[in-house]
């Protein structure tokens, strides 16, 4: 399932680093950090993705009854490490049938969590009213994080953002009513911090939405 690295932003091809250019570029975008291809889940994917990764690597931990680690994708390359992630996560809604979550960390400007939010990037803006009382909660690596609607999204999900560690934290929820998942202070561990952890992590088929947002 190997491929090519492509723009976290739109998905086109990028032109690696050469003789005009030190970094990689998009055709549309212009210097992106090269969203890296998606493998099937596994630890050691995970693995590669939390040793290399300069942001958070996020996932709800304990993972809820009947949920499984579904896939993780990475922008970045190895010069400058990774500069945003995300984790798919899939089990049984809290109103049935089968529900998916997808946490992205990145840096400003990188544009992945828009991407899979399905609105124009690279980041929220005013999709998100950060002058109301916050939607959701989650316990980030053991601190309350506010995290608000961002608006405007595609019906099938719905699509919160914030800030945690200093950088953009990203929850998309698929279907709309999964949401639900969010309003129970939710815990997320940065597997960064999670050591031989990592190990335990059950694995399950790789998930279509973080292929294909």
């Amino acid at each position: 399932m190997r491929g090519e690295p492509s723009c976290p932003k739109c998905g086109g091809r990028v032109r690696a680093p050469g003789l005009f250019a030190d970094s990689w570029q998009c055709a549309a975008h212009g210097t992106v950090h090269p969203l890296q291809p998606v493998v099937p889940p596994s630890v050691e994917a995970l693995a590669v993705v939390v040793n290399r990764s300069r942001v958070p690597v996020w996932m709800p931990w304990p993972l809820p009854v009947g949920w499984l680690f579904t896939g993780v994708v990475c922008a970045g390359d190895d010069r400058s490490g990774g500069r945003a992630t995300a984790v798919a996560c899939s089990g049984p809604g809290p109103l049935g049938g089968p529900g998916e979550l997808l946490l992205i960390a990145e840096e400003l400007g990188v544009g992945l969590g828009a991407r899979y939010a399905g609105i124009d990037g690279p980041d929220p803006g005013r999709r998100m009213s950060v002058d109301r009382a916050p939607h959701a909660k989650v316990l980030a690596a053991g601190r309350p994080t506010p995290l608000w609607h961002v608006e405007g999204v595609p019906e099938d999900r719905a699509v919160f953002a914030g800030e945690a560690r200093g950088l953009w934290l990203w929850a998309v929820v698929w279907p709309e009513q999964s949401s639900l998942l969010m309003y129970d202070e939710l815990v997320i561990t940065d597997l960064r911090d999670a050591g031989a952890e990592v190990d335990l992590v059950p694995c399950g088929a790789l998930s279509p939405r973080i292929v294909a947002p």
